[in-house]
């Protein structure tokens, strides 16, 4: 059983030494450490750290909030762990363990919590949309092109101009022109 270390400071002017310090001093054979927000999605080294670690490791970390951005976030880290066999641990917070039965009821409550907090956000959403339509506002973002527009374009590509200069004479992305073409084309 390899016990593997996350540690994670926010900015660049943080340091993370005295985490990497503390893990080592648990028992860390390895130690993943990088320089990342937590609200930053993409955190590469506790992505290269979550697919090192094998069944029968467990993850260390000094304190919750280095790991995960939310609770949502922290059930779906834990979550992965324990479909691979890895046991978790939080060394600031002796109840956070989960080799032991205490730290799984622990974990199993902010299972529950991150599901309600998901529910939650949801019936918001939901809300806001029914809100948005209810005032004529149907979402997305509005429509560059009208029908003059597509006219013009056209004009343009009946005038043998290629789709670039039609773009830029319009004043619309290459994309846009593709796609409206084919409905100006009869």
């Amino acid at each position: 059983m390899a016990i593997v270390g996350y540690a994670r400071v926010s900015t660049s002017g943080q340091d993370y030494e005295t985490q990497v310090a503390r893990l080592s001093a648990h028992g860390a054979d390895k130690i993943f450490s990088e320089k990342k927000s937590g609200l930053d999605g993409k955190r590469p080294e506790l992505s290269r750290c979550l697919e090192y670690i094998r069944e029968g490791d467990a993850l260390v970390v000094t304190k919750l909030d280095r790991l995960a951005r939310s609770t949502a976030d922290l059930y779906r880290i834990v979550s992965q762990l324990a479909d691979k066999g890895v046991a978790f641990k939080v060394l600031d917070d002796d109840l956070v363990d989960t080799t032991t039965r205490t730290g799984k009821l622990v974990m199993g409550i902010l299972a529950l919590i991150a599901e309600f907090e998901t529910d939650i956000r949801r019936e918001r959403q939901m809300e806001g949309i029914a809100r948005a339509r209810a005032e004529g506002r149907m979402g997305g973002r509005p429509k560059m092109i009208d029908g003059a527009m597509e006219e013009r374009i056209a004009e343009l590509r009946q005038g043998n101009l290629s789709i670039r200069k039609i773009a830029a004479e319009i004043g619309v992305s290459k994309a846009s022109v593709q796609k409206i073409l084919p409905r100006t084309q009869t």
